[in-house]
């Protein structure tokens, strides 16, 4: 498929949506796999997919080009050349085996609003940059926000020296393909520059499939902490230690694990024990050591903190009453991040003009959006995810109805806009 054979004239009845299912199948054609969809940071079909990105908001119109981290920025000027920028924005980049719409719905979204806005000769106070940004998902390198901290001014300089599996570090991924990594500190965009950021995402979850609403609004990116258990234990042979006398390792990760699912069964708290291993563990031995992980999640710190605190009480008297030794090693504590109130409200009042309900939702799941708190006011609209809320999957899906509801929303949220 080529660029030109997925142009098309929109009817009234359908502005964005087959549009934007258009745009999510051709970028999918670039691919690091045969059959599903990788797209990794500055692998072939990444960047393939950057000059695919370039060439559309080109056609749309944009003053376009692709930085030094590799996001691909097309600009729909404002009348005003002093006026602020609206960021527009989501990610390129994929998991392995992905899914279509994760990351790149935001950006086809906004690409199709502003290709419809400039054929319409629609002016706005305000600049509007549509941002593709190069890598969020922390595939390749182990971190994550690559492209939005750099535009945030938050790239950390050190990330540089990180080492993908070959053993490429990401200064010499970036200049083999053509890129300056000492010219990304100074992509960083001023504070008071930007009036605001607004990022549409899927939803990668059943929330809104399960309320059969096609969008919602997300009041906050929560905040997350993880850690590595250890836990150990004592061996013993699985025929002659009777069961009073076990100091079983698994059973006490099994209780642990229980008691995640309970306490985080609350409002506003998700919790996972997403890996569990026993080493040299045998059928016919109780297990002496057993490793996992913990994952605790809320858009309120407040509640995440109080249940952590709860959890991490529990073990110690898991470990006390089974007679085992629970090492914990703290991995992550990163803050809630709240969207803002007016953006909320701004969404909702275009939702409201169509005369469907207001749904407002948090984002277990990290996004871009997040290296933007404390710079500018954040607003973000999820699109129903459909298959019951499958995402990082090939199986994740849309359709072009919500597709061109959700956008619609952002055009009108835009058309609102004060600044």
């Amino acid at each position: 498929m080529t660029a030109a054979g997925i142009e098309r004239k929109q009817s009234s009845a359908d502005l964005y949506g087959r549009r934007i299912m258009e745009l999510s199948d051709y970028l999918a054609q670039w691919s690091e796999t045969p059959s599903g969809l990788t797209c990794t940071y500055l692998s072939q079909a990444h960047r393939a997919v950057a000059n695919a990105l370039a060439s559309l908001m080109k056609k749309a119109g944009l003053e376009t080009h692709i930085d030094a981290v590799g996001n691909v920025i097309g600009r729909y000027k404002s009348k005003n050349a002093l006026a602020k920028t609206v960021i527009l924005a989501s990610h390129y980049d994929t998991v392995t085996n992905a899914g279509k719409y994760d990351g790149r719905l935001g950006i086809v979204s906004a690409l199709a609003v502003v290709e419809q806005a400039a054929r319409a000769g629609r002016e706005f106070p305000f600049h509007i940059d549509v941002m593709a940004f190069s890598e969020e998902e922390g595939v390749r390198f182990g971190t994550s926000y690559l492209g939005s901290s750099a535009i945030a001014g938050r790239f950390d300089p050190e990330f540089l020296g990180r080492r993908d599996a070959k053993g490429v570090s990401m200064s010499e991924a970036l200049r083999e393909s053509g890129f300056d990594p000492d010219a990304i500190a100074g992509l960083a965009y001023a504070k008071s520059d930007i009036a605001y950021y607004l990022e549409l995402h899927i939803e990668q979850g059943p929330v809104l499939f399960e309320s059969d609403l096609p969008v919602g609004i997300v009041t906050a990116i929560a905040g997350n902490t993880r850690f590595a258990v250890t836990i150990e234990g004592e061996a013993g042979h699985a025929g002659t230690v009777p069961m009073p006398y076990r100091h079983d390792a698994a059973v006490a990760a099994a209780e642990i694990i229980l008691c995640v699912e309970q306490r985080c069964s609350r409002t506003g708290l998700v919790g996972t024990v997403g890996r569990l291993n026993v080493p040299g563990g045998a059928t016919n031995v109780v297990p002496g050591r057993c490793e996992l992980s913990l994952d605790i999640r809320s858009g309120t710190d407040s509640l995440r903190h109080a249940a952590v605190a709860d959890i991490l009480a529990d073990m110690k008297g898991i470990a006390q009453r089974r007679g085992v030794k629970i090492e914990l090693d703290e991995l992550l504590n990163a803050v809630a991040v709240p969207c803002s109130a007016k953006l909320q409200d701004a969404f909702a009042a275009s939702i409201e003009r169509t005369g469907l309900p207001v749904y407002r939702l948090q984002s277990g799941a990290g996004h871009d959006a997040v290296m933007f708190d404390k710079l500018t006011e954040i607003g973000m609209l999820f699109v129903r995810c459909g298959n019951g809320g499958v995402s990082h999957s090939p199986l994740e899906t849309i359709t072009a109805a919500d597709a061109d509801f959700a956008a619609r929303i952002l055009s009108d949220t835009l058309g609102h806009l004060t600044v």
